[in-house]
């Protein structure tokens, strides 16, 4: 523990590093006070929503040394699942792509459509990050097929009603080849047009991030400059100078229509959003992207999410359809003990009958120390 001295020191060197700092944190404050012009009142609206989200994948690891799997489920707000997959490191990702369609070469699965919506033939060609030489690729398998789904939900579902589409994160990814996430976004575009022109209906592609680097850097700098301070639900959006900031990779940041330089955005087709749903100045302020092509109709779209919003549980104050999605969408509790008992058969039908029991014995000492300890 430090002595007396030693946190008078400590204190002081604090003091001082802060203050070397205070310039910066002024710049800051100024950045956030100039989005005061464009800041706007949220006026509430009643829609439909769904939302989709890819369960944590802090929840659906299961593992009996060597063996270890990932279960991918994907479920909307309502509790439909409309993805499950399971998969493991050492699972051959050649087969795993060809898995992604019927024999005659059709798509069988939200991933095959994208696939084959992309023009590609393997999970390879989709993303660099699919080769298979580290083994976490199985999380990219999994926002792969949680960006295949939202893919499938707004390109082949019909809607009897307008619908606000709400992801859990961002719409920006890093993970795909070449220009196909941009190329995914402009075809979900024009499936939204299309319906629009053939059946009248509307439907918004929204996401909404929990916790992004740029709201962190300048949270404070915000609460300080008072800009979000009007007694109102309301919404501003964030400045380019903000976003280049924080991120150092532009192709994160530049717009579908920014051609500013020779090589055209890829991994980006959202605006984003700073928004606070609740009245007060302490309500949580969130992150949103909004679909680019989308964004005339930010204050139709912000005002369906604060209707959702307000009546958020056990998060105050965040759309509920994401947590519905959430409490759906989790593999844990007796789903992962279900799906560790399958590991465990099936590693024991691996070694057969006579080792059998070194199975059960490894499986008893695990499940022992780990009580022992909870």
């Amino acid at each position: 523990m430090f002595d007396a001295d030693q946190i008078q020191q400590l204190k002081q060197l604090i003091g001082d590093q802060v203050e070397a700092g205070r310039a910066e944190l002024d710049k800051l404050v100024g950045q956030a006070r100039a989005m005061s012009g464009g800041v706007k009142v949220i006026r509430p609206r009643a829609a439909t929503s769904v939302a989709l989200m890819a369960s944590d994948g802090g929840n659906n690891k299961v593992a009996f040394n060597p063996f270890y799997l990932q279960v991918v489920r994907v479920v909307d707000s309502s509790g439909k699942e409309l993805c499950l997959e399971v998969v493991s490191p050492l699972s051959d990702i050649g087969e795993l792509s060809r898995r992604q369609f019927h024999e005659g070469g059709e798509p069988r699965t939200a991933l095959g459509r994208l696939m084959k919506g992309l023009g590609v033939e393997t999970l390879r060609d989709l993303s660099p990050m699919m080769s298979g030489d580290s083994p976490s690729w199985v999380q990219v398998f999994r926002d792969l097929c949680e960006w295949a789904t939202l893919y499938d939900l707004i390109c082949y579902r019909d809607y009897a009603v307008d619908t606000l589409i709400v992801r859990d994160g961002l719409l920006r990814s890093k993970i795909f080849a070449k220009d196909y996430f941009v190329r995914m976004g402009e075809q979900m575009f024009e499936a939204i047009e299309r319906v629009y022109k053939h059946d009248r209906r509307k439907i918004w592609l929204v996401g909404l991030a929990k916790k992004t680097q740029v709201l962190e850097y300048y949270r404070l700098a915000i609460s300080l400059s008072g800009v979000f301070d009007n007694g109102a639900p309301c919404f501003a959006k964030v400045p380019m100078s903000m976003l280049d900031k924080v991120y150092k990779w532009e192709e994160y940041t530049r717009d579908l229509d920014d051609k500013s330089t020779a090589e055209d955005p890829k991994f980006n087709f959202g605006r984003m959003y700073f928004v606070r749903f609740g009245p007060y100045s302490g309500d949580p302020i969130w992150t949103v992207d909004i679909m680019s092509r989308q964004d005339k109709d930010a204050q139709a779209i912000f005002g369906y999410l604060q209707a959702d919003a307000v009546v958020g549980f056990p998060v105050p104050l965040y759309p509920n359809c994401i947590q519905q999605a959430d409490n759906f969408s989790r593999v844990a509790d007796l789903d992962i003990d279900i799906v560790e008992d399958y590991l465990v058969d099936a590693v024991r039908d691996q070694v057969g009958k006579d080792k059998a029991s070194v199975i059960d014995a490894l499986r008893l000492a695990s499940d022992v120390a780990a009580r022992r300890y909870e």
